[in-house]
C-alpha cells in the first residue's frame, strides 16, 4: 500500500475532494484525522472504519487558529506522528463577484477560510512533521489562481492565487527538512461546492465551455493527484503546483 503506516491529516473532510482523499489515503493504509466544521464530517470516518481503515473525526474552523492547532494534536495524540497534512478545506460564496460588487464580509470570510485556513494548517504541520521525520504538504489550489475565472469571483481567485505563492515560498524554506510542499490545482469538478456556485444551466455551459474535455472533473480524480504528492513516489517534488483540469489551463494560459 502506498501509504502503508502514515498518518494523514485532512481538512475539509465532510464531503467532496477531502472525504475522496480520505476515504482512498485510507484505503492505501493511512491512519486519517478527518477535519471539517460540518458534524457530517463523522460519517467519513464512520465508512473508513467499516472498511477496516483508522480514522479520527475532529470538528474544526480552520480560519482559527487555535482549532486548526488542536485538531494536529489530535493527529499526534492518536498516532504518535504527522507524515501527510492536506490542507483542502475552502469556500466559494454566492456573492462573489467582480471587485466593484462583492461585500467586504464576503472577502473578509473567503481569505480566512481559503488562505489563512491553509497557512494555519502549514503552521502546525511544519513542526508536527519536523518530529516525525519529514513529510507531505498538500494545498488545494484552483485553476483559477493561474487563469481568470470565466465566471466573476475575485476572492476566491485571489485566496487561491496567494495559496500558490504561500506554497511556494514554504517549499523552499523547509526544503531541507525533508519536508514537501506542493499545491494541487483542481479545473471545474462536479462537487456540492461549485454546483452551488453554477446555480443554473446557463453558468454550467459557460464553464464547460472553456474546459476541451467538455465536462466536469471528480472529486475521485483530484484525490488521486493528492495521492501521488502525497506518497513517496513524489519525493522529488516540492514547490510544484499540479493541474487536474481537463486541460483548461493549457488551452487559456500562455507559458512565461
Amino acid at each position: 500500500m502506498r501509504l502503508d503506516g502514515k498518518v494523514a491529516f485532512i481538512t475539509g473532510t465532510a464531503s467532496g475532494i477531502g472525504r475522496a482523499a480520505a476515504l482512498l489515503f485510507a484505503g492505501e493504509g493511512a491512519r486519517i484525522v478527518a477535519a471539517d466544521i460540518s458534524e457530517t464530517n463523522h460519517e467519513t470516518v464512520e465508512i473508513i472504519r467499516s472498511k477496516g481503515g483508522e480514522g479520527t473525526a475532529v470538528r474544526a474552523d480552520v480560519s482559527v487558529d487555535a482549532e486548526v492547532a488542536r485538531a494536529v494534536r489530535t493527529a499526534e495524540a492518536a498516532y504518535g506522528r504527522l507524515d501527510i497534512a492536506f490542507n483542502n478545506a475552502g469556500v466559494m460564496l454566492a456573492d462573489d463577484a467582480d471587485a466593484v460588487s462583492t461585500s467586504e464580509e464576503t472577502i473578509d470570510k473567503t481569505l480566512a477560510v481559503n488562505l489563512k485556513g491553509v497557512l494555519h494548517g502549514c503552521k502546525y504541520a511544519v513542526p508536527a512533521m519536523r518530529r516525525s521525520g519529514g513529510g507531505s504538504i498538500i494545498n488545494t489550489a484552483s485553476f483559477v489562481a493561474s487563469m481568470g475565472a470565466a465566471t466573476p469571483q475575485i476572492a476566491y481567485t485571489a485566496s487561491k492565487g496567494a495559496v500558490l505563492s504561500l506554497t511556494r515560498e514554504l517549499a523552499v524554506l523547509h526544503a531541507r527538512e525533508n519536508i514537501r510542499v506542493n499545491a494541487l490545482s483542481p479545473g471545474p469538478l462536479r462537487t456540492e461546492l461549485l454546483m452551488s456556485y453554477l446555480d443554473t444551466e446557463k453558468k454550467r455551459e459557460r464553464r464547460l465551455v472553456h474546459v476541451p474535455m467538455g465536462r466536469f472533473g471528480e472529486a475521485d480524480e483530484v484525490a488521486a493527484a493528492a495521492l501521488f504528492l502525497a506518497s513517496d513516489e513524489s519525493s522529488y517534488v516540492t514547490g510544484a503546483n499540479l493541474m487536474v483540469d481537463g486541460g483548461i489551463t493549457a488551452a487559456y494560459v500562455t507559458p512565461d
